[in-house]
């Protein structure tokens, strides 16, 4: 099988290995696309995520798609040719976390993409069959690569916890940032403010849901919200972008008593934090790790509506172009939102 890895900073080679044979309780399937993630892009253009470091050669990609080839004995419900999405997390299922339900915390978690677990630029995975989700007919393999991050949005929303009519700010439109704005639609906000300097982001958030969106670089996100909501503030603030100070910024838009979720994962290993300003307000921060089985409801609302989540789909490149997919993904040119590299 072909295997694309990360060789170090903005370097890939591409290798052959043998094809992966299913064992007992296993599914091989055949990596039909896979979208690339703003960690994926950390790894690749920084050679580290927050303080964790590249350990080469290293496997990109964790919001695959593909098509069942092969089953292993004891796999039922699966056969050759079936359409799936798929769960790029490992659980243990034993450790005190899994048994208290907060399975994205595993003390033995193994998540595809990280330095020691290659992830799916590579033509055939072995999972086992819960991290396998059978997709609907008319759902294409680019569509079903949404699946994986708005499982962790959905996940953010459990944090946001939005009322209908609640008024939002989000941080950043990339992908993730993106399916926030429909998420908070979707989930009855009111007013949903977005600050992002990228111009055909802006145009795309408007189209996911977005009430107004704005370039920070020449508004001032606490200005601007202080001067719309009469000073309150908005109910919430969602950080999808960990970058030019949002992180601090989110804590300044929002009303007393209002949420802050961080969902970005800033570059730097340490970041400073303006606690006092968290402190006056009695601001409740959370952060978001991944998903927590949400794959299931994600899979759902991109079934149930898909006009809503297709126009963040702005390019498809193929495997053996995966430099200039990241490269195009880093640069934010060519109007680019979601990547999606097939294989």
């Amino acid at each position: 099988m072909r295997v694309a890895e990360l060789m170090g900073v903005r370097d890939f080679r591409f290798i052959e290995q043998p094809d992966p044979e299913p064992g007992p309780g296993q599914i091989r399937v055949r990596v039909g696309s896979v979208g690339l993630c703003g960690s994926d892009l950390h790894y690749y253009s920084e050679g580290s995520i927050g303080d964790i470091l590249c350990e080469y050669p290293m496997v990109l990609g964790h919001e695959p798609s593909g098509v069942v080839d092969k089953v292993g004995t004891g796999v039922t419900g699966f056969s050759r040719g079936d359409r799936v999405a798929l769960e790029p997390a490992l659980y243990c299922y034993h450790c005190e976390y899994c048994l208290s339900g907060h399975h994205n915390v595993c003390a033995n978690l193994r998540f595809l993409s990280n330095p020691s677990d290659p992830g799916f630029l590579r033509d055939f995975v072995l999972l086992p069959p819960h991290n396998v989700l059978p997709i609907p007919e008319q759902m294409s393999l680019d569509e079903a690569t949404i699946v994986e991050p708005l499982a962790v949005v959905q996940h953010s929303m459990k944090f946001a916890a939005i009322s209908t009519g609640e008024t939002a700010v989000v941080f950043g439109a990339g992908p993730i940032g993106l399916l926030t704005i429909a998420s908070l639609r979707i989930a009855g906000a009111g007013r949903i403010w977005v600050f992002e300097p990228v111009a055909h982001r802006r145009e795309i958030a408007l189209q996911m849901g977005a009430t107004a969106a704005f370039d920070p670089s020449t508004i001032d996100p606490v200005k601007q919200i202080a001067s719309e909501t009469g000073k309150r503030g908005a109910d919430i603030a969602i950080d999808c972008a960990a970058k030019g100070g949002s992180i601090n910024q989110c804590l300044y838009v929002v009303r007393n008593a209002g949420r802050v979720v961080y969902t970005g994962i800033p570059s730097e290993a340490i970041i400073p934090f303006e606690f006092h300003v968290a402190r006056r307000k009695e601001i409740p921060l959370y952060n978001v790790r991944r998903s927590n089985h949400e794959a299931g409801v994600a899979l759902q609302l991109v079934a149930e509506r898909p006009d809503m989540f297709r126009p963040m789909l702005t390019h498809a490149i193929a495997f053996e172009e995966a430099d200039r997919a990241f490269r195009t993904l880093e640069t934010r040119s060519d109007g680019a939102a979601k990547i999606v590299i097939r294989l």
